[in-house]
């Protein structure tokens, strides 16, 4: 996508976002349609300035594009013992509670808090019950999904995530309305708020759609930083008391620990450490390396 972007020039690559509009707690960023990690980079690094500063940044951007992970810009603040919150409004690809438009993307939300021991609280999510990645990923694959993902062209449940990416869309957290759907559609909603709205960018259904390249898609996106120092003492040890109460609580699998947000992740990471790299299915080294090729350079390194 970035790729593609790039070649036939609705993303640049030659420019810098520019702050329009600032006071000391807040900014209003163009991101001159530059790529989407290059905008938020930028944001966050300014609301972590800000926060530092008078103990909290909040700073919204339009003409952005699609920035990655969205814990990427909230983890950031980590390393300055702030806490880091980060949203982006995407291409809709939702169907919204009782509707059959497709009027949202999976808008998601991350908020990253530090512990003690370099032990943090990282929430990264989509407000859609899965992200539209994991679709794509399931589907590289060849596997089926659980009908609460996504919907046809027709909006109805469906376990083939080729339906999914071919014309059909997500659901909302929660899936159906039966299942309380209509509270991750109001997620949805907040991200826009935030996002679209504030920043002034394109917003819900006006946004282009997915996997096109017709024009600049002007995301908006939202970041925030808090200095909790600038509020009761000992953030960090309670923070820590509480994750550490929900780690040691008992399990109803001993083989299953209950975690907090971003455990998962961290073991991942772990594993990643012990085998000397990632691991990916197949049908995704051979995307890359066909990606590589086309682009003239040299394929990532990989071991069978």
């Amino acid at each position: 996508m970035y790729v593609r972007d790039i070649k036939v020039g609705t993303t640049f690559s030659d420019r810098e976002p520019q702050i329009v509009k600032e006071s000391g707690a807040t900014g209003l960023v163009d991101g001159n349609n530059v790529l989407g990690p290059v905008v938020g980079n930028f944001c966050m690094q300014l609301a972590i300035r800000k926060a530092k500063q008078i103990g909290i940044g909040f700073v919204v951007a339009h003409r952005s594009n699609h920035y990655g992970i969205a814990a990427h810009y909230s983890m950031q603040a980590l390393a300055e013992k702030l806490i880091g919150l980060s949203f982006t409004n995407t291409s809709p690809l939702i169907y919204p509670t009782r509707s059959k438009q497709r009027t949202f993307g999976t808008n998601p939300l991350s908020i990253a808090a530090p512990g003690k021991d370099n032990d943090a609280f990282v929430l990264d999510m989509a407000t859609s019950t899965v992200a539209f990645g994991k679709v794509e990923i399931s589907n590289l694959k060849g596997e089926k999904i659980p009908s609460s993902w996504g919907a046809d062209n027709n909006g109805k449940p469906t376990c083939d995530p080729e339906k999914i990416i071919n014309g059909g869309g997500l659901l909302p957290l929660g899936g159906s309305e039966e299942s309380s759907g209509y509270k991750g559609y109001g997620l949805n909603v907040m991200v826009e708020i935030l996002c679209g709205i504030l920043s002034g960018s394109l917003y819900g259904p006006h946004i282009r759609t997915w996997q096109t390249s017709s024009g600049e898609a002007d995301l908006g996106q939202c970041f925030i930083a808090i200095n909790p120092a600038n509020f009761a003492d000992n953030f960090e040890d309670r923070l820590q008391d509480l994750m550490d109460y929900c780690r040691n609580m008992t399990s109803i699998d001993e083989d299953k620990p209950v975690m907090v947000a971003g455990d998962p992740e961290k073991k991942h990471m772990e594993l990643c450490d012990e085998r000397d790299g990632i691991s990916y299915h197949v049908n995704q080294v051979k995307y890359a390396e066909n990606l590589a090729h086309e682009l003239n350079i040299k394929a990532p390194p990989k071991r069978l």
